[in-house]
């Protein structure tokens, strides 16, 4: 597949360049003024893991990749580091289509252990600290505080029909998908989720989500931390599609 980094996807423009994309300016305030009272409040925490991963893995603490943001342009989005330099990335994509095609919760490799990841990488994952600097992106108007997460150019030819309607929003450093289940749900949920949060976001929906996430990410740091097995997690067959979709609205 052919990417320009500077344009879009080309096989996605036809359906998502006609979006006619709107930032409502409740969004836009809200984002701005998100990002930068949290990016005063946790710089000292970003700094001292800035050292953290200096002192724990040789090179740059800033890990910079191409994603797919809205209507299908690339972006440069930005993580604190929690892989070891120059590892493969093939077991992940294999792992992702494995999960597409299993209709299985989407769990992430770091449940059942990766070696890719540098000491304390997985709390900086699970806690979500890794992601703090994307507010950088937000500020640059590239992502919002809320909305579908922006998938690898790997991973764009998983995203087929209607489900390719969630790049018509800004991508989020939070979403409906994170609090309404995250990796218990599969990929086809989670596409529900995106899609649902793209055709009917409001600003009671963005604040409901934004006053969830922390607690969701208390749950999920603890339920790393104890190892709970990936065979507890609820799966398609115990999470019948009325108790997704009412599990989903509240």
């Amino acid at each position: 597949m052919q990417v320009n980094s500077a344009t879009r996807i080309p096989h996605m423009q036809a359906d998502t360049t006609g979006s006619n994309y709107h930032r409502p300016v409740w969004e836009r305030t809200l984002d701005y003024s998100i990002s930068v009272l949290t990016l005063l409040l946790l710089l000292p925490l970003i700094l001292a893991v800035i050292i953290l991963v200096k002192i724990v893995s040789p090179g740059p603490a800033i890990f910079k990749q191409r994603r797919i943001g809205l209507n299908g342009k690339v972006f440069m989005i930005y993580k604190l580091r929690t892989m070891h330099l120059n590892v493969c990335t093939k077991d992940h994509e294999h792992h992702f289509l494995n999960l597409i095609h299993s209709n299985r919760p989407m769990v992430k490799m770091d449940a059942t252990g990766d070696a890719r990841l540098i000491t304390f990488g997985r709390f900086l994952r699970t806690s979500g600290i890794d992601e703090l600097p994307q507010l950088i992106n937000v500020l640059k108007g590239q992502m919002s505080i809320v909305g579908p997460r922006p998938c690898v150019l790997s991973e764009c030819e998983a995203f087929t029909g209607g489900a390719k309607l969630r790049f018509n929003a800004l991508p989020g450093l939070t979403g409906l998908w994170q609090v309404s289940g995250k990796n218990d749900l599969t990929f086809d949920q989670m596409i529900d989720c995106d899609i649902q949060y793209t055709l009917r976001k409001n600003l009671a929906m963005y604040l409901g989500i934004v006053i969830k996430t922390p607690s969701v990410l208390l749950k999920q740091t603890w339920r790393a931390r104890r190892n709970s097995p990936v065979e507890s997690m609820p799966t398609p067959q115990s999470l019948s599609q009325s108790q997704f979709a009412e599990k989903v609205a509240s």
